[in-house]
């Protein structure tokens, strides 16, 4: 049975910084892709970052050169270190196992303050 767990949320003034943390079981961390997805009011559920199993990673425009995903696979722990934060940045940001599974977290709320 997978399980993600995300912690790090939290308010920040806008230039600040966070770092999510996504904690998984069940087996499957490793060899798999993680994500990193975020959804704000009213809007839908969009993917921010992805990391291949091999550290690979890709980013959306919106977060380039701010925002880096890292992965730590002997803790089974994929990371977002999220830099000169904005207030559209604002969302709940869910980590997710996999491309073709549907496995997510819980989802940690960030806000930015202007």
């Amino acid at each position: 049975q997978v399980q993600l767990v995300e912690s790090g949320g939290g308010l920040v003034q806008a230039g600040g910084s966070l770092r999510l943390s996504c904690a998984a079981s069940g087996g499957m961390f490793s060899r798999n892709v993680m994500g990193w997805y975020r959804q704000a009011p009213g809007k839908q559920r969009v993917v921010v970052a992805l990391i291949t199993s091999g550290g690979t990673a890709n980013y959306a425009d919106s977060v380039k050169g701010r925002f880096t995903i890292s992965r730590d696979n002997a803790k089974n722990t994929v990371y977002l270190q999220m830099n000169s934060l904005k207030p559209e940045d604002t969302a709940v940001y869910y980590c997710r196992l996999g491309l073709e599974y549907d496995y997510w977290g819980q989802g940690t709320q960030v806000t930015v303050s202007s």
